[in-house]
């Protein structure tokens, strides 16, 4: 047989490697840890990548569920410390600070130009950290008020009308009591949130030295006269019998099962469920509606703490997966993504052009509830307190809070328990602190 030419020789040796893929240099495996455990969130997910995927063909994202927020935060940590650090991390936001101290991070605005200028101010704020932006805002909610319209009524109260302040809630409540004593006035899970909230909406600061910005939190302000509001009104709602949960720490679904099943008129709960809640409401045949956050009496509305998680790009690794890190993270928070990611869960969609389009697209039409959610959040005063506690020991110092709150419901003196939580709490701010003196 004849052998081919050279020239054809060689021709033909590089189309069978091409067809093989052995010139193709692999992709860029970009790995993405996050918290989303539930179908719809980590679809949503999942989706974003393939798409990102198939327009860059050089970059491989992979998106992985790693659990909880504590879960995903340590298993990035200790990863890191192995050489095996995930390139993207979705961080709870009160894991900022240890994220920042834990120094496997880079901050997202020294990895390229970035314009944070269309991010939302108040949830931008909140991932500022000595004027770096470290983070980039990924899932952003804040506490509303929901109430069943059907059941106020009911009660003789009007829908239009929802309370907006401690002593307001105090008055339907006693309306409600008087009309019925199986449902329950008010009800929210316990947990150490709606307490940073009802702190900054005082415009007081949960923890010293400027809420932690200024310098390294050493105490909590836990004894102060804007707590001991929280924990008065909490404890009056107890002893009056006006107040249900489950009586279980962050038992987020518990209080939402209270409420979607109409053993309670009121429910303070975070914007990311009015989804889920409205799609309960409907099935269970009620009118739903949303006002803002009840806050104390004599109290200037002051806006709210951003809650929720941001994405943060490892330090360990290449300048090239850092790069497509940080596309990517974009890429999943662009205006139209964000648009679509608040419809699905009720999530704020972070970016100013998201809440363009969709006032263009007639969504606040369609979706009323959504309106009072966005003007508590576009109204709130970029300030020390809204800009939120950072303490390495927040996660820590929240369990404190609840328990102190738990304590409170079962008839102890909101002084004592307060003064308890605050000693607690401070030791807990001062023995993290110690690892960096």
């Amino acid at each position: 047989m004849k052998q081919p030419h050279m020239k054809q020789h060689w021709m033909m040796t590089l189309l069978l490697a091409s067809s093989f893929g052995v010139a193709q240099a692999e992709p860029l495996t970009v790995d993405f840890w996050y918290t989303f455990g539930d179908a719809k969130r980590s679809a949503f997910i999942q989706a974003r990548a393939e798409e990102y995927n198939k327009t860059h063909t050089d970059v491989k994202v992979v998106p992985t569920y790693k659990g909880s927020y504590n879960d995903t935060l340590q298993a990035a940590i200790l990863a890191s410390r192995q050489g095996k650090a995930p390139a993207l991390v979705q961080v709870v936001e009160v894991g900022s600070q240890l994220a920042w101290d834990s120094g496997i991070f880079q901050p997202v605005g020294g990895i390229g130009k970035v314009d944070f200028s269309d991010y939302i101010k108040p949830v931008l704020n909140y991932y500022t950290i000595q004027g770096k932006v470290n983070s980039l805002p990924f899932n952003s909610s804040s506490p509303v008020l929901y109430y069943n319209k059907d059941l106020m009524e009911k009660m003789g109260l009007d829908p239009s009308r929802p309370p907006t302040t401690y002593g307001a809630v105090l008055k339907a409540c006693e309306k409600i009591k008087m009309q019925s004593s199986d449902i329950k006035c008010i009800g929210f899970n316990i947990h150490s949130w709606f307490v940073e909230q009802w702190m900054a909406q005082q415009g007081a600061a949960l923890v010293n030295n400027d809420n932690g910005r200024k310098g390294r939190a050493t105490e909590a302000n836990l004894t102060s006269p804007a707590a001991k509001k929280i924990f008065n009104w909490i404890k009056t709602l107890s002893d009056k019998g006006y107040y249900t949960s489950s009586g279980k720490l962050e038992d987020w679904d518990g209080s939402d099962a209270i409420f979607t099943n109409q053993k309670v008129v009121f429910h303070i709960t975070s914007t990311a469920d009015i989804g889920n809640i409205g799609d309960a409401a409907r099935k269970a045949g009620f009118k739903m509606g949303v006002g803002v956050l009840p806050i104390a009496d004599g109290a200037k509305r002051n806006g709210v703490v951003i809650g929720g998680a941001s994405l943060w790009v490892a330090k360990g690794i290449s300048e090239k997966q850092a790069d497509a890190a940080l596309d990517f993270a974009l890429y999943l928070t662009n205006p139209k993504n964000m648009a679509a990611w608040h419809k699905l869960t009720g999530y704020y969609p972070v970016r100013n052009s998201s809440v363009d389009l969709l006032r263009k697209e007639g969504w606040f039409t369609q979706a009323p509830v959504q309106t009072v959610a966005f003007n508590q959040l576009l109204k709130t005063q970029s300030n020390v307190a809204t800009g939120g506690a950072l303490l390495g020991s927040f996660i820590e110092v929240r369990k404190i809070i609840e328990e102190g709150i738990q304590k409170v419901l079962s008839g102890s003196s909101v002084d004592a328990t307060l003064q308890e939580a605050k000693a607690r709490a401070d030791k807990a701010i001062q023995d993290y602190n110690k690892n960096f003196q």
